[in-house]
C-alpha cells in the first residue's frame, strides 16, 4: 500500500509508532490488545473499535474525537495543521498529572533532547 493510498488512522498509527519509537508489537502490549489486531489496523483490514480509541486517545495525547473521526465512528473532523501533536510537557501534564511535576517533566524533556543530540551526532559521524 503505498503512502497516497493509507486512510488517515494507518498514518496516525505509523505516526504514533515512530514519535513513541514503537514497533505494532510493543504498541499491542501498550494498549492490552492483540498484535494481530494492530497488525489488521495498520493494513487497512480493520478500525479500532470505540473502547480501542479510547486506549488510543489516552495513549497518544490526542482527543478521542479525533480518533473516533479517523477510525470512521464519527464524521470527519476539520484537519488540524499536521504538528497538532502536543508537546511532550502537555502530554505528560494530562497524561500523569498526579505523578509528574515541572521538575520531573524538565528533567525528562532534557534526556529526550540529550538521546536526540546522541542519535545525531551518531549518525552524522
Amino acid at each position: 500500500m503505498s503512502t497516497a493510498d493509507e486512510s488517515a488512522l494507518i498514518i496516525f498509527l505509523r505516526e504514533l509508532m515512530r514519535r513513541r519509537g514503537r514497533r505494532p508489537s510493543q504498541l499491542a502490549g501498550d494498549l492490552g490488545i492483540s498484535h494481530a489486531t494492530v497488525s489488521r489496523w495498520l493494513h487497512g483490514k480493520d478500525t479500532p473499535r470505540t473502547r480501542s480509541c479510547r486506549k488510543l486517545a489516552e495513549y497518544s495525547g490526542v482527543p478521542l474525537q479525533k480518533i473516533l473521526s479517523l477510525s470512521g465512528h464519527i464524521p470527519a473532523i476539520a484537519e488540524s495543521p499536521p504538528d497538532a501533536w502536543p508537546e511532550f510537557g502537555e502530554y505528560a501534564r494530562r497524561k500523569y498529572p498526579a505523578e509528574l511535576d515541572e521538575d520531573l517533566v524538565a528533567l525528562i524533556e532534557n534526556l529526550i533532547e540529550q538521546r536526540r543530540d546522541r542519535t545525531y551526532r551518531t549518525r552524522d559521524s
